[in-house]
């Protein structure tokens, strides 16, 4: 498991950029989080998530709030 700060949330389009501790930025999508709605996430909230690659770089998937 990874840990980083939510950095960006784009509500209207349900994704969002994470910053992570090595100062990478993750991106996810809705579809990819964990016991937590969407709506509920703010920007600054502390979370952890695993990292899989996909066309456009590294993405995260099983994101939950820490």
């Amino acid at each position: 498991m990874n840990t980083g700060k939510i950095k960006k949330l784009v509500r209207d389009k349900g994704f969002g950029f994470i910053h992570d501790t090595d100062g990478r930025e993750i991106f996810f999508h809705q579809n990819s989080l964990v016991e937590v709605r969407f709506d509920a996430l703010n920007e600054e909230q502390i979370v952890t998530y695993d990292v899989e690659k996909s066309d456009k770089g590294p993405r995260a998937i099983n994101l939950r709030l820490a």
